[in-house]
């Protein structure tokens, strides 16, 4: 049976004393994610997700693991609603099986691992024990409070909002309570968990491990550990697979602990880890060489080999032709495409929040149809996740009133024009500020708040990579594409919404390396042009694909379709309208002070067009970039 939800708590809670407020004819249940990273709360009205935002977006603090306040008004006030009419608040993890882990962790290194206790330790003593009472004096609610286990509200986000009546059910991150994956099935209105993998063996560790010895920032760098990787060979794969991994054919695999520090210490590796791979880890900000590249491209072969094995053992163990992805590995789009392309599944679903966010959504879901017994209802054509379109949208009035308090110059545009205008601008290389609409929920911009550019301009990447998001040089953008040109330009042809998937540019759109090209090494494959579309295709021939359809985001569909009315080309470089170390923007205000801090050419506040050129001059108050920690 499937582990039921519950409401233990360490602490002694009064009962419950509901205000007695008439909730009208909806039923509200409100998930919670906190204290870990990417705090978000969502909030579902008759089992229908309605809202749903990150933390990090109203704070503009990259991965804020506070309590959601921001997120969680925002939720209610778009339901135009007050905390008591919720019937049932769920948080996303189990803190005490968690804090059993901490302790039996400790009594199981001791005394090797006391600074990292004493550094847990009084924040579990503090806040974390008493979840109970932390979350009724951050809400001022007096209901119901749930929890669900970690990686079952990984499980309940990816499958419940699925267009799939069964599927199997594949979660990998870090670490929830014990799990560190598992594979669950799905049937109607129902989950199971059928085997998990447990602590200390992790394959978001593992990952993490590699994302701190190259550099990076973990929880947040994995992902250029997966971009990096192409510019590397595999020389370390045997290495890691014989000293550090040992996997076995199913899947399941035990780390040597020897080689990690995060069961007694306060970093990720220890000094046999360096010791095996040559030194030191690299200093973050120092110059990259080519030992950082190939460690990224050795990791991220073991990664999709343990993926791979993960998901055949998901088949086999459900039968199922399905296969839905959620858990932060299920953001590593590289073996995300590799199980479409060779696993043995027929269909993939992947939660767009996939990470710790999507787990405020997973809990209230099974609160409604678990705890509630609320049947499900599918879609076969469509998941039920609104596009992700779920964040914050303002109106034409409050944008106007932020231009004019700012002294901006705008101009006001009917929808046809404006989408003539900025097709036109970005055939003749413009870059543009795009924001439209509800801001998205998750780590990708799908057209709601992003940066856009022409994908046929050899200067487009490295202009957006140093000139407007002030990041690495190497990491790739993504292209969006009208759904029904998908295969005509990437070797797909399924619906890829979530910009969670990678696959190769097509053979014909490929250019052919030089002798002299095939020589270079590094970071020195950069600039050479592999396709028509050299600003979004990767230095393998590959692509992170968004596909777009008009009826999850009619605004972005029909500017796609005007550029290839002018241009021949039914994609365009979307990457998130942000800058490196700050979250993806969320208000009219982020938008305009990071248009007018880079180098954006134009700026779309729907229905309003800014001309760089014609703003008013930018006054700093300090440097901005030392607000936020750079990454």
């Amino acid at each position: 049976m499937a582990t039921s939800l519950d409401t233990s708590t360490i602490a002694p809670v009064r009962p419950a004393t509901r205000t007695t407020v008439d909730p009208g004819p909806h039923e509200y249940i409100l998930g919670i994610s906190a204290y870990y990273h990417d705090s978000a709360a969502a909030l579902l009205r008759d089992g229908v997700v309605i809202a749903a935002a990150q933390e990090e977006r109203f704070t503009r603090k990259k991965g804020d693991a506070s309590f959601p306040q921001n997120a969680v008004a925002y939720c209610l006030r778009t339901a135009g609603i007050t905390i008591d009419d919720v019937e049932a608040v769920g948080f996303y993890d189990k803190p005490l099986l968690k804090f059993e882990r901490l302790l039996e962790t400790y009594l199981g290194v001791a005394p090797r691992g006391f600074a990292s206790f004493l550094k847990a330790a009084p924040v579990w003593m503090k806040e974390k024990l008493y979840m109970d009472r932390a979350l009724r004096e951050a809400l001022g609610y007096e209901g119901q409070i749930l929890y669900a286990e970690h990686h079952e509200s990984h499980a309940a986000s990816a499958f419940f909002p699925s267009p799939f009546e069964e599927a199997a059910i594949l979660t990998m991150d870090g670490v929830g309570e014990w799990a560190t994956a598992s594979i669950a099935a799905g049937r109607g209105s129902d989950i199971e968990i059928l085997r998990e993998l447990h602590w200390p063996d992790s394959l978001g560790l593992l990952y993490s491990a590699f994302t701190y010895y190259t550099g990076f920032k973990v929880n947040s760098g994995e992902y250029k550990v997966m971009g990096l990787a192409p510019y590397g060979e595999p020389k370390y794969v045997d290495t890691i697979l014989t000293e550090l991994v040992n996997l076995r054919e199913d899947g399941s695999f035990t780390l040597n602990q020897k080689y990690f520090n995060y069961l007694t210490g306060l970093t990720m590796t220890s000094p046999a880890f360096n010791e095996l791979f040559g030194g030191p880890p690299r200093e973050p900000e120092t110059k990259l060489t080519q030992k950082e590249m190939d460690l990224a491209r050795s990791v991220q072969v073991v990664c999709e080999e343990i993926m791979m094995r993960m998901a055949h053992t998901a088949h086999r163990e459900t039968g199922s032709r399905n296969l839905c992805l959620a858990g932060g590995v299920a953001l590593n789009c590289v073996g995300n495409g590799r199980i479409l392309r060779e696993g043995p599944f027929e269909r993939i679903w992947i939660q767009p929040a996939a990470g710790d966010a999507g787990g405020a959504l997973g809990v209230a879901q099974l609160i409604w149809h678990r705890q509630r017994e609320k049947p499900r209802r599918v879609e076969p054509s469509r998941d039920t996740m609104a596009g992700a379109y779920l964040g914050p949208e303002y109106s034409p009035e409050e944008i106007e009133a932020y231009l004019r308090e700012q002294g901006a110059s705008y101009v006001r545009l009917d929808r046809e024009s404006l989408i003539e205008t900025v097709a036109s601008l970005l055939a003749d290389e413009k870059v543009i500020g795009w924001f439209s609409g509800r801001m998205e929920f998750g780590p990708r911009a799908l057209g709601a708040r992003s940066i856009l550019g022409d994908p046929r301009s050899p200067k487009m990447q490295a202009q957006m990579n140093l000139k407007i998001k002030f990041r690495e040089s190497f990491r790739p953008f993504a292209p969006s594409v009208l759904r029904e040109r998908v295969n005509d330009y990437f070797e797909m042809d399924c619906d890829s919404p979530y910009m969670l998937l990678v696959a190769p540019v097509k053979k014909e759109r490929q250019i052919p390396m030089s002798e002299e090209q095939r020589g270079l090494w590094g970071i020195d494959q950069l600039n050479v042009v592999r396709s028509d579309m050299p600003a979004i295709t990767h230095i393998d021939y590959s692509a992170r694909v968004q596909t777009v359809s008009r009826e999850t985001n009619e605004n972005y569909y029909d500017l796609i379709k005007r550029f290839e009315d002018k241009t021949g080309c039914a994609v365009v470089v979307n990457t998130s309208f942000n800058v490196r170390g700050e979250p993806i923007v969320c208000t009219p205000h982020d938008a305009y002070r990071c248009f007018m801090r880079t180098h954006i050419d134009h700026l779309v506040l729907w229905p309003f067009l800014l001309d760089k050129t014609q703003q008013p001059e930018w006054k700093e108050t300090s440097d901005w970039r030392t607000e936020f920690q750079l990454d």
